[in-house]
């Protein structure tokens, strides 16, 4: 990048905003998905870039004060969310009557109607369903997040029966948590409950007892404290005893290493119980391999080793599109790359990962050098790790990406008053939401793309500087 005396950030959070206007003028609604309570989600077809998302309808006059406080948590939560097994937000709406939350499509419903059709997994796809949940959680747990409400309905796959693409759904009783400080609210689901929670006083290793409660109905088909007689409250006096047996039945079949693991994440004191950290370089989960085609990763690694990042205004548009309007499919090839090189499983990629996986799917060594270079061009946000959505940005195919509608839809984004020119006061609007930049480093960027020095960038001058460099060469 320039040498301007500043540090240009890229964050995809940025891109996540509140929409400006009416639903209908940025997506065509289409039919129902599922209802609750306070709304609907309904299918929604993005006008700009003709692509699938869903999108919660809620209606305002049916939520009270704190159900609307926890509506704008987890819109706080989720815009800050960029890990390739929690749900995608793009944006959220408002008018007088509703709120719209717009996310990724999950077509293969909820993990828990899996459950039912399958009656119980194997351990091989109980390893893939589990790896994924710990990995989501882990990613939570270090940026100080608790879910505290895991349980196969709020756990969607992507396609029907593709247990590889799972995605964590509703974070409305997430909170950000103190390590410091003991958690003393009450909530979460009778059979996924941790026994702390119920006595309030609890920290974030609530949600790792409510992933082994989650594992132990995938490879047996029951909850550890069943009664199918009982009501909640009896099912939450069992879980207050956390007395289980996995001896008997089924469980004489279950390898020793997935019993042990079902131990450590059910211990009864949190402070002994495992970490997601630590649960995801258990031998159960740890020996899984996720397996990727060899030449989509060679294309993927080639992409990121000869990423360039010269042009801010045009690594900010590659952020918005390979955070936002990427094709599912490509995205879906370059989140298993992302998975397989993510060997902690904690949902971003550090240097050593990066050493390792390119040597392993690239069939290359490359030198720390190069991997400094690689970290200081990709590393947008500047953390010291190379994120989910920098990744899809880094490895995608710039070329394929940067067609005319998908350049339209970032332009709009830009041109937030939409009379076709985009402004210095524009630019700076988008830019410091999504990173850091000063009034120099916007001057420097209009000098750029604006051909005819009329202080502004129309359509053709944006298109045309987002033609003029391949970010993959």
């Amino acid at each position: 990048m320039e040498n301007d005396g500043e540090e240009f950030k890229v964050s995809a959070s940025g891109f996540v905003s509140k929409k400006v206007g009416k639903i209908r003028d940025h997506y065509r609604i289409g039919k129902v998905l599922g209802s609750g309570a306070f709304g609907e989600v309904r299918l929604c077809l993005h006008k700009d870039t003709q692509t699938q998302r869903a999108v919660k309808v809620l209606r305002k006059n049916l939520l009270d004060d704190k159900e609307m406080d926890m509506l704008k948590n987890e819109i706080s939560i989720l815009k800050n969310m960029d890990h390739p097994n929690i749900v995608k937000m793009y944006e959220f709406l408002e008018d007088e009557k509703r709120i719209y939350i717009v996310t990724e499509i999950c077509k293969g419903g909820e993990l828990f109607d899996e459950i039912l059709n399958r009656a119980k997994f194997d351990e091989k796809d109980g390893a893939i369903v589990m790896r994924q949940l710990l990995s989501a959680i882990n990613y939570c747990h270090k940026k100080r997040i608790v879910h505290r409400d895991l349980k196969p309905e709020n756990m969607l796959l992507e396609q029907d029966k593709d247990l590889e693409k799972l995605k964590i759904v509703d974070f409305g009783t997430s909170l950000s948590f103190d390590p410091d400080r003991a958690l003393d609210e009450k909530l979460g689901t009778a059979y996924y409950i941790a026994p702390e929670v119920i006595k309030k006083n609890y920290n974030e290793k609530c949600d790792l007892w409510s992933c082994g409660v989650i594992m132990y109905i995938l490879l047996s088909g029951e909850p550890p404290f069943n009664d199918p007689k009982a009501d909640n409250e009896a099912i939450m006096k069992k879980v207050e005893k956390g007395k289980y047996d996995i001896s008997k039945g089924v469980w004489k079949t279950i390898s020793k290493e997935a019993k042990d693991l079902i131990k450590k994440l059910l211990t009864f004191k949190p402070d002994d119980r495992i970490s997601a950290e630590e649960a995801l370089q258990h031998p159960w989960i740890h020996d899984f391999k996720v397996e990727v085609d060899t030449d989509a990763a060679s294309n993927a690694l080639g992409n990121l080793k000869n990423f360039r990042g010269e042009h801010k205004l045009k690594v900010a548009t590659a952020s918005y599109i390979g955070s936002q309007l990427i094709s599912k499919s490509e995205k879906e090839k370059l989140g298993k790359i992302f998975k397989a090189l993510d060997s902690n499983g904690d949902g971003k990629l550090s240097k050593e990962e990066i050493l390792s996986g390119y040597e392993e799917h690239f069939g290359k060594l490359l030198n720390e050098d190069e991997v400094d270079n690689l970290f200081e061009i990709v590393d947008t946000d500047k953390n010291g790790y190379i994120e989910y959505s920098e990744f899809i940005t880094a490895s995608m195919s710039s070329k394929k990406n940067m067609s005319e509608e998908k350049l339209t839809a970032a332009f709009k984004l830009f041109d937030s008053d939409g009379n076709g020119t985009i402004s210095a006061d524009e630019l700076k609007q988008v830019l410091s939401s999504s990173g850091k930049i000063s009034d120099k480093g916007i001057e420097e960027i209009l000098k750029q793309a604006d051909e005819n020095n009329d202080g502004e960038i129309n359509f053709a001058e944006f298109c045309n500087l987002m033609a003029e460099v391949d970010l993959n060469k």
